[in-house]
Order: structure tokens, then C-alpha cells, then sequence
């Protein structure tokens, strides 16, 4: 029987990407022929027959994975180096953002944004690079601080980042520092200032009014020890285990949700697809977020024990799907998230990223609607700047088929046959320790969220049920 632990760690492949025929970067058509012009353009035609090759994975934006850490040799020397330099305590979040530049994630950034990289940000959703060529960068990845950091960096051009003990995490030289306009920052990566955006909240409003920059060095690789560090791999790990298991092709699927079977029908259909295309062995990214989420999300730990039960109950396929956690903080910011969260995959080696109804949204916090189109994620994921190598594969809308007794992509000649069961509605049965209908989660997974919810109930009265170790 599997376990997660069992994924990680078959020999070096080349994805050939599929051209685009409109002005959009919507994967192709699953049943066109296996035969393409192996040159990515955001416009073309079909070429001359050419059937689909191995070779290397897909290259990181830039070209290069940036890796922004201390050679090992020189860790101590950093680390009291960054007991003689002003200071910047990192919150939990901070760490979370260098961890993540730390990786690559955001390659080829090589630290956290000056202005001219916070503005292109801001204002283009992507940045322009040395050899003038444009990456896509949606979110800003900047570090606040107050007047009292301010004034005590004075004219030094270097700071430490320590964490709550004080200890030094990374040096950051070079620096620029520039003034914080939050509301700006909110407006332009929400569409709207409404109190209760819950990342806004948490690590803008109350934050410095200034934000600095520079060249980051990570004196050594973050950890949480929280049990969960070995599902952590880097994209320079997950790049040598595509490679390991022979990919010619990787699709990612980000969730921050646990996994039911209608999840597991639309991963396990993109892969038949995708063999259908000639592709001899795709491989799927499994890659829960693991950074900041809101309050009411499930916590991470319960949601990987979840993913774990849908690997042992075989609803997806050990030898072919690669579970990991995506280190990122989560903003909750639509169509401007997911083209981050599309991006930072890149970055991992996947050329197809599955995308959803209303990915990365939230309801508004003030009014009873949702904050975005439901359908707008997708529809700028086609058209982004510096996404023009990755292909989109739109979600295919499935719900509960009382014919079928299990998940179906939905059929519209037949809606009466379909149920669609919503989260409220999932954790409302999970509350109650009641069971949804047969077929729509794997016994195992649906127990885990049963748990869940009754620690929490345990919680209120004093109790405290922590998850077991996965």
C-alpha cells in the first residue's frame, strides 16, 4: 500500500511544447494529431509531422533556477556576519517569502523587489529581465519594515534577517529602500481596498510603512519541523524527480482543498489525454500550498494526511504523481494569483498547469457574491504575459452522477442526474460526522476531515487532537 513518503525519490527527458493556434495560450485540443511543429509560439499553425519527442524538461524563467543560498563552507562566517548588521526581524509570513525566493520559486528574481520590480509588478503583472526579455510576476514579493528599522539601518547597505530568536536566516546587500504604498499595493492586486482581504490583513495593513530590497543570501535551507520538511522539495528536487521517473511531460494541479474524487477524475483524465497526444509518460504534480492560508482553510498537516488516504486507497496513482508542498503564502487574489501560482510551477519543470472555475478566489469580503468571475482565471492564464510556454488545461466541471453512483464530468443533456455538492456543504457534513454519497470521496480521505472537525469541536471545549504524523 502506498504512502505519500513512498512518491519521491525513472532518465533525462525533452517536453516538446504544443504551438498555439489563437492569441491565446490555451493547451491545444486533446484529440488533434500527435504530430506538431515542436517550436512554442503564442501564434502559429500545425507544422510538418513530427512526432513528440523526449529530451529536457522545460526551462526555468530566465533560464537559470536562481538559488539563492550561502555556500555551505561560508554559512558560519554569514551567520556572524549577521550579528554585526542592523537587523529586520521576519515575520512568519517573511520566512514563507524567503523561503520561496530561497528555492527559485520566483526565478529569476534574486531577492525581495526593488521599486522598479515592485512597480512592473504592480502595474504589468511581469518584469523585464538583463537580455530584455519579459517573466511573468503577478505578486509582489517585498518586505516591509518600519521607521525605527529604517532609521536604524541608517546608511548601511546591508541587513540581517533574523528570525524570532534573533538568530540571522539571510543577509540582504545592496539595498534599496522605498516607500510602502499599501493602499496602491492592495488595489492593484485585488481590485478593490474592502476591509477583510484576508492576507491584507494579516501582512500589509498593519505592516511598515516602507519596503526594502536587495540581494538576498539564505545562510541555510528553511525548515519548519513540523513533520512535513521532507514533502518540501525544492524545484531543483522536483526537476531531478521528474527526470528520475523519465517525464516527458509534468501537469501540475495546485490545491489548497482536500482531495475528492472528482478531483482525482479530472488528474487522472488529463493523463489519458495527454497519452492520447503522444506523450509516453506523463507525470502529475500534486502540490498543496503550504504557506499562509485564511483561517477557515483546513490546516496543512490534516490536508496532507488527507492526500496520504487517497494515495492508499489507490484513487490516484503512486507511480505516476508526485506529491508535494508549494511553499508560497496565499493571497487570495484570483486572476492575479494563479498567474503566480502558473509561474512558480514553471520554475518546477511543468509545461501544463490545470486550472479551475475561480481559482485562487474568495468570496467579497463586505457583500455576498464572489470577489471574481469565476471564469476570468482562466481566461487571463491564457493571455499573460511570460506565460506563453505553458499550457493551460481548463477544467472540465464534474459533479455527482446518481446514475453512476460515483464522480462524472458533468453532462448538461442530463442535469437532473448530477449533484453538486459544495464545500460549505462537504464541511457541514463533516461537522456532523455524516457521510457524503458513495463514490464522492475515498472512505479513508472523508474520515480524515471527519477528524478534522471534531478536533475542532474538542477545541472549543478545551481539547486540543492534533493530526497523527504523515
Amino acid at each position: 500500500m502506498a504512502t505519500i513518503s513512498s512518491l519521491f525519490f525513472k532518465t533525462p527527458t525533452k517536453i516538446q511544447y504544443l504551438p498555439k493556434t489563437h492569441k491565446t495560450h490555451f493547451n491545444t485540443p486533446f484529440n488533434l494529431p500527435l504530430s506538431y511543429n515542436s517550436t512554442p509560439k503564442r501564434t502559429g499553425s500545425i507544422g510538418a509531422p513530427t512526432r513528440i519527442r523526449c529530451g529536457l524538461l522545460i526551462e526555468p524563467d530566465g533560464g537559470k533556477l536562481v538559488t539563492l543560498f550561502v555556500e555551505e563552507s561560508q554559512r558560519e562566517l554569514k551567520k556572524e556576519e549577521g550579528f554585526k548588521l542592523p537587523q529586520i526581524k521576519l515575520t512568519k509570513i517573511d520566512i514563507q517569502w524567503v523561503h520561496v525566493l530561497s528555492e527559485g520559486w520566483a526565478s529569476p528574481l534574486k531577492g525581495f523587489m526593488r521599486e522598479s520590480e515592485f512597480l512592473q509588478t504592480l502595474h504589468f503583472n511581469s518584469i523585464r529581465v538583463e537580455n530584455g526579455s519579459v517573466v511573468n510576476m503577478s505578486v509582489p514579493i517585498v518586505l516591509a519594515i518600519d521607521d525605527k528599522n529604517k532609521n536604524q539601518i541608517g546608511g548601511s547597505t546591508s541587513v540581517a534577517l533574523v528570525d524570532d530568536q534573533n538568530n540571522p536566516i539571510a543577509i540582504l546587500s545592496d539595498i534599496e529602500i522605498y516607500k510602502h504604498n499599501k493602499e496602491e499595493r492592495i488595489a492593484r492586486t485585488w481590485g478593490t481596498t474592502a476591509p477583510g482581504l484576508p492576507y491584507a490583513d494579516e501582512a500589509i495593513t498593519h505592516a511598515g510603512n516602507w519596503l526594502i530590497g536587495g540581494n538576498l543570501e539564505v545562510i541555510d535551507p528553511i525548515k519548519y519541523h513540523d513533520g512535513l520538511d521532507r514533502f518540501r522539495l525544492s524545484p531543483s528536487a522536483l526537476r531531478d524527480e521528474f527526470t528520475r521517473r523519465n517525464a516527458d511531460a509534468v501537469f501540475a494541479f495546485q490545491l489548497r482543498n482536500p482531495v475528492h474524487n472528482g478531483h482525482a477524475l479530472l488528474m487522472t483524465d488529463t493523463r489519458r489525454r495527454l497519452l492520447e497526444m503522444g506523450y509516453k509518460n506523463p507525470v502529475l504534480l500534486l502540490h498543496p500550498l503550504g504557506g499562509y492560508t485564511k483561517a477557515d482553510d483546513v490546516p496543512l498537516h490534516w490536508r496532507m494526511k488527507q492526500h496520504e488516504k487517497v494515495l492508499e486507497d489507490g484513487i490516484l496513482d503512486p507511480e505516476t504523481t508526485v506529491v508535494s508542498i508549494f511553499p508560497s503564502p496565499m493571497h487570495y487574489a484570483g486572476p492575479t494569483e494563479v498567474q503566480w501560482h502558473a509561474k512558480a510551477r514553471i520554475n518546477a519543470g511543468a509545461n501544463f498547469y490545470i486550472v479551475g472555475r475561480d481559482p485562487a478566489g474568495m468570496g467579497h469580503p463586505r457583500e455576498k457574491r464572489d470577489l471574481y468571475d469565476a471564469d476570468h482565471g482562466k481566461k487571463v492564464l491564457s493571455m499573460a504575459p511570460g506565460l506563453e510556454r505553458l499550457n493551460i488545461l481548463p477544467f472540465r466541471v464534474a459533479a455527482y452522477d446518481k446514475t453512476k453512483n460515483g464522480m462524472a464530468f458533468f453532462d448538461p443533456c442530463r442535469p437532473q442526474d448530477f449533484i453538486f455538492i459544495s464545500g460549505t456543504k462537504m464541511r457541514t457534513l463533516a461537522k456532523n460526522k455524516e457521510s457524503p454519497p458513495d463514490g464522492f470521496m475515498c472512505p479513508g480521505g472523508w474520515n480524515v476531515l471527519v477528524e478534522y472537525y471534531d478536533s475542532l469541536a474538542q477545541a472549543e471545549n478545551g481539547r486540543v487532537s492534533e493530526p497523527v504524523s504523515v
